[in-house]
């Protein structure tokens, strides 16, 4: 499934699902209406405990809730004129996850990117956190204050939700634990990033880790790790790599950071991001510019930087 969070007045966000390329549906209301028709009492009841319309109470109910969202889908698919089934260009796209618990990033984690930064390899994954109030829409403009930052960066990356709760996990099973991948464009303030020896100030800008459009079920992606990466800015290629050039893995990581700290349901990994930074050739972004992540089997988002005087 390709899970989604959307809106018809960009304020209320629900879960959606994407029914097929041009159609989504909001699998709560869909699910209440083939429980109305069963004639099930106190189905409103019924289908918000089975199926939350909000992402993270959606993860937390974990299999139940995939499996009623799959009956949802299955009935949206024979009655497409139900409540609840939307055209896709009609509704605005949010973050596929809001308000995550935590967001933990890998840094030098592909080995051309680690090469262009003339680093070392490192023998353990270099961490650091993005906060909540850093996660935008796969389509939201980012509002960028030259007067705090004049080294503004992307980063492509794959992200990894976490499902369940993960403590003290192993390798071998460590992708049980992985509700699914979507897409990140880690926005950096290189000059805000290096003033001190921790990243966090130039990491964690309002708005600097745009994410989706979906998250994709683990089921649709069995192996994460050869999956094509690709990064523009304004049509022109700065970064190309594929998810095989990971140092360390999907699976290296989620036991090493669950050796580290208890991983829980809606949690984001960014697994870091390939050679082509605009640090590495001294190109920045600037107003007006548009930054496209894509990545195989998720599919995209854009997200245009945009001067802002507050």
């Amino acid at each position: 499934m390709k899970l989604l969070t959307y809106s018809l007045d960009k304020h209320t966000y629900r879960l959606g699902i994407l029914l097929d390329e041009n159609v989504l549906c909001d699998p709560q209301r869909v699910y209440l209406e083939k429980l109305k028709a069963l004639g099930q009492a106190r189905a409103d009841i019924v289908a918000n405990a089975l199926l939350p319309s909000a992402p993270a109470d959606f993860l937390n109910t974990g299999d139940l809730a995939i499996r009623t969202a799959q009956e949802a889908l299955e009935y949206a698919s024979r009655h497409s004129n139900l409540p609840g089934i939307y055209q896709l260009d009609r509704v605005h796209l949010g973050a596929p996850i809001w308000r995550p618990g935590k967001i933990i990033c890998v840094g030098l984690n592909y080995k051309d990117h680690i090469a262009e930064m003339g680093r070392d390899f490192p023998a353990h994954p270099v961490i650091f956190a993005k906060y909540a109030t850093a996660v935008a829409g796969p389509f939201d403009a980012f509002p960028w204050k030259r007067s705090l930052t004049k080294k503004l960066d992307y980063e492509g990356e794959l992200a990894v939700v976490i499902g369940k709760r993960a403590k003290n996990v192993s390798q071998e099973s460590a992708l049980e634990y992985v509700a699914g991948y979507t897409i990140a464009n880690d926005i950096s303030a290189r000059d805000l990033q290096k003033r001190t020896i921790q990243w966090l100030q130039g990491k964690t800008l309002d708005k600097s880790l745009p994410i989706g459009p979906y998250l994709v079920t683990k089921d649709e992606i069995p192996d994460p790790h050869n999956l094509d990466i690709r990064v523009t800015v304004n049509g022109q290629p700065r970064q190309k790599s594929n998810t095989s050039q990971l140092l360390f893995n999907v699976n290296q990581l989620v036991e090493f950071l669950s050796n580290l700290m208890t991983l829980e349901p809606g949690d984001i990994i960014c697994t870091g991001t390939p050679g082509g930074v605009g640090e590495a050739q001294n190109l920045f972004l600037d107003n007006g510019d548009v930054v496209r992540v894509e990545i195989e089997q998720i599919g995209f988002l854009e997200t245009r930087i945009t001067e802002v005087n507050e």
